[in-house]
């Protein structure tokens, strides 16, 4: 029993090494990376289409897309709707009128510098205002006034351009308007007694005659 007991220095260490060593944790050992194994070559174009992530993204994309196209193509239905609504009114509008019939063609002649004073053609124009163009040239032919023939001549100058540029016949044209304007005034002298003159006043008129072919 007393070897038992007695413990010498050089027992006592290990004992207390063995006691200290729980103490301390082991450190964790650092594992390396496994090495990558070359692929071949045959393999590597997967690898290369590996990032579909940006892929998955492109359907949000093309429905963003889409969804902006509606937007900007909603209002253009609404106008075209909206066009398509205005011109039908339009139409119907239109249908309720009386149509009317072809324009009128008006044809116009005019003299000028006719040495008539206006008073005096306006005498006999006045009587050929509205008629037809026979009836006109009926009341011109037996009219015994000078300014009948110069009104007259106005007039077959307006039949012949109705004729030549619109193709109109005689018979369907009737005097639309005609008017004397007045022109310059040509002074002259003449002497008087005592040794005094006196002004003379000539003066002129410019004749204009418009028919049509719409009674």
């Amino acid at each position: 029993m007393v070897e038992n007991e007695e413990q010498t220095p050089e027992d006592e260490a290990p004992e207390a090494e063995a006691a200290e060593a729980p103490a301390e944790k082991p450190k964790p050992k650092r594992r390396r990376a496994p090495r990558k194994k070359a692929a071949p070559k045959a393999e590597e174009a997967p690898k290369a289409e590996e990032p579909e992530e940006p892929e998955e993204d492109e359907p949000a994309e093309e429905a963003e897309d889409a969804e902006a196209d509606s937007k900007s193509q909603k209002p253009k239905a609404k106008s075209s709707s909206r066009r398509g609504s205005a011109e039908a009114g339009a139409k119907k509008r239109a249908s309720r009128r009386p149509k009317p019939d072809a324009a009128p063609v008006y044809v116009r002649a005019q003299a000028k510098y006719v040495r008539s004073s206006p008073r005096k053609a306006r005498l006999v124009i006045d009587h050929i205002r509205g008629k037809s163009v026979d009836q006109a040239r009926a009341i011109l032919t037996h009219t015994p006034r000078a300014a009948a023939e110069p009104i007259q001549k106005v007039l077959e100058s307006a039949v012949a351009n109705a004729e030549h540029n619109h193709e109109l016949l005689p018979e369907e044209l009737r005097v639309f308007q005609a008017f004397v304007d007045e022109g310059p005034t040509i002074k002259r002298f003449r002497p008087r007694a005592l040794g005094r003159a006196t002004r003379i006043r000539k003066r002129t008129s410019h004749i204009t005659i418009n028919l049509t072919n719409k009674a």
